[in-house]
């Protein structure tokens, strides 16, 4: 449960990562996230479509119908201007944060090793 509670959080700052460099589709989007977190994170139907309308509408994302080879209709999404500038302040303050929690639960290690 606590594993959902985090991914619920960082949902927008995860797929906006994830379009920084390609446009995706849902599926895709899907797989690339078990794919990178080694199954760590599992989204969700429910979770990733709001998300990813809820940043369509907000215009940091842009979604696009195209056809595929063999006629199946896609939405992809990608990552608009305003989608790039929310995420290096989504980033900045990741690394910010992590700092911040890492300087409590791990004292006396030095930034380097967190």
């Amino acid at each position: 449960m606590h594993r959902q509670e985090m991914l619920k959080g960082n949902t927008d700052t995860l797929l906006l990562a994830l379009l920084e460099n390609e446009a995706m589709y849902g599926y895709q989007i899907v797989k690339e996230v078990d794919q990178r977190s080694s199954g760590y994170f599992a989204f969700k139907e429910g979770t990733l479509y709001p998300a990813l309308h809820r940043l369509e509408k907000a215009k940091l994302i842009e979604g696009r119908w195209e056809g595929t080879p063999n006629n199946v209709r896609r939405r992809y999404y990608l990552i608009t201007a305003k989608g790039q500038e929310a995420l290096v302040d989504r980033l900045s303050e990741w690394h910010r944060f992590t700092n911040a929690m890492d300087s409590i639960m791990r004292p006396g290690a030095s930034p380097e090793a967190r």
